[in-house]
C-alpha cells in the first residue's frame, strides 16, 4: 500500500497534472465563446506547431513541469530546425491537448461520481449531476463501488502524467542533428579536460622536479653560495609554475578564453635556464625560424620539450642533454637525448611519455621515446600545416 501511495506524495505527479491542464484553459475559454465548434482549438494548433520557436517553448515547459530537477531529461529546448521537427511539434500539441481533456474530465467527473456513490449509500436520492446514477435507488451496496472511481482517478493522475512524459521525450526529444551536435560538444569537452590535465602535469610536474633536484643538490653540496643559487632557482621556477597554473585555471573559469597566452617554443629559454640551474648540462641547437611555427604547434612543442626535460631531471639527474629543434617548410622536428641510466623507464610507461605521444598525435604528428644507441631519446615530428 505504501508503494502504491508513494507517487501521490511526489510533487512531480502534480506538476505533470498541471502541465496537462494548461492547454485546457484555452479550450475552456473557446467553449465559453462557442460550444458548437469544440474542434477549433485543435485545428489552430496545426499552424501554431509549425512555428520553430513553439518547440523551444514546449520543451522549456516540459522540462520544468514534467521532469523537474532531472539533469538529462531527454527533452530538447531548441527551436525546430527541420520540417520533421515541426511536424513532431504539431503532433505533440495535439496529443497534449487530448491527454489534457482526459485528465480534466477525470479530475472533474470521477470525484463527483465518488460523492454521488457515497450519498446514495447513505440513503439520499441521486440528483442529475451524474447522469450515470440518476436512476439509482438508495442502498448501502453502492458503498462497495466507491473504490472503483478512486482507482480510476489514481490512474488518471499518475498514469497520464507518466504517459505524457514518455510522449514528450519521444516527440520533443533531440533530433538526429541535435544528438550529433551534443556528441561533438561532449567530445570537445573531454579533449579539453585531457588537455588541461596534460597542462597541469607538464607545468607543475616540471616545477616540482626542478625544486626537488635543487633542494637535494643544495643539501648535498653544503655550500652556502650554491644553496643561495638553488633557492633562487626554486623561487623562479615556482613563480613560472604559478603563472602556468593561473593560465590553466583561467581556461576552467572562462570557457571562451583564448589559449594564445600559453608559452610558445620561442620562449624555451626559460625552460633551459631552469634545467641548467638544476645541474643539467644542456646543449641546444636550433635550425630554422621558431617565430614562423603556427601557434598550436609552437605551444604543444613547448610542452613536449618541458616534459622531456622534466623526465631527464627526474630520472637521470645532472647529465648532459642534447636538444635539437629543426624547422623546415612543412614540419617541426624536436629531439631530446641524454645518457641512458638504469632509473629511466622503458618505452610506453609513465604518464609524461604518454602525454608527449598524445600531443603529437592530436596534431597529426608522431613521437618516439625510448633507448637509442646508449641514449634515452625523445624524438617528435609535428606537421606545420
Amino acid at each position: 500500500m505504501a508503494r502504491l501511495l508513494r507517487p501521490l506524495l511526489r510533487g512531480t505527479t502534480y506538476t505533470r497534472l498541471l502541465h496537462l491542464w494548461v492547454p485546457m484553459l484555452v479550450v475552456s475559454v473557446w467553449l465559453f465563446i462557442d460550444m458548437s465548434t469544440p474542434w477549433i482549438p485543435a485545428a489552430v494548433l496545426v499552424p501554431v506547431g509549425l512555428i520553430p520557436a513553439v518547440r523551444m517553448g514546449e520543451g522549456v515547459q516540459a522540462r520544468l513541469l514534467l521532469t523537474p530537477g532531472e539533469q538529462d531529461s531527454g527533452i530538447s529546448v531548441n527551436p525546430s530546425a527541420t520540417w520533421r521537427d515541426r511536424l513532431r511539434t504539431v503532433l505533440w500539441l495535439e496529443v497534449r491537448m487530448g491527454l489534457g481533456a482526459v485528465a480534466m474530465a477525470s479530475c472533474v467527473w470521477l470525484p463527483a461520481l465518488v460523492y454521488e456513490l457515497v450519498r446514495i449509500a447513505l440513503g439520499h436520492v441521486p440528483d442529475d449531476a451524474v447522469p450515470l446514477l440518476s436512476e439509482a435507488q438508495p442502498h448501502w451496496v453502492y458503498a462497495l463501488l466507491v473504490p472503483l472511481p478512486l482507482l480510476a482517478l489514481y490512474g488518471a493522475v499518475v498514469g497520464l502524467g507518466e504517459l505524457v512524459t514518455a510522449v514528450a521525450r519521444r516527440l520533443l526529444g533531440p533530433s538526429a542533428a541535435e544528438r550529433l551536435a551534443a556528441l561533438e560538444e561532449r567530445t570537445d569537452q573531454l579533449l579539453e579536460r585531457n588537455r588541461i590535465a596534460r597542462e597541469l602535469h607538464d607545468s607543475i610536474g616540471h616545477a616540482l622536479t626542478v625544486a626537488v633536484v635543487q633542494a637535494g643538490a643544495a643539501r648535498a653540496a653544503g655550500d652556502p653560495e650554491f644553496t643561495d643559487r638553488a633557492l633562487s632557482a626554486i623561487e623562479d621556477t615556482g613563480r613560472a609554475a604559478l603563472e602556468d597554473l593561473e593560465r590553466v585555471l583561467g581556461v576552467l573559469r572562462e570557457a571562451d578564453r583564448p589559449v594564445s597566452s600559453r608559452p610558445k617554443l620561442a620562449e624555451a629559454d626559460r625552460l633551459l635556464e631552469s634545467a641548467r640551474t638544476s645541474g643539467a648540462k644542456i646543449d641546444m641547437e636550433v635550425s630554422g625560424p621558431l617565430a614562423s611555427i603556427p601557434g598550436p604547434v609552437s605551444r604543444e612543442g613547448y610542452r613536449i620539450l618541458q616534459e622531456a626535460l622534466t623526465n631527464v631531471l627526474r630520472h637521470a639527474g645532472s647529465v648532459p642533454v642534447r636538444v635539437r629543434v629543426e624547422v623546415t617548410g612543412s614540419r617541426l622536428a624536436l629531439e631530446v637525448r641524454n645518457p641512458l641510466t638504469a632509473g629511466i623507464p622503458g618505452p610506453g610507461r609513465g604518464s609524461g611519455l604518454r602525454g608527449i605521444r598524445e600531443r603529437a598525435a592530436l596534431l597529426g604528428g608522431r613521437a618516439r621515446t625510448g633507448p637509442d644507441e646508449g641514449d634515452w631519446q625523445v624524438h617528435v615530428e609535428l606537421p606545420l600545416s
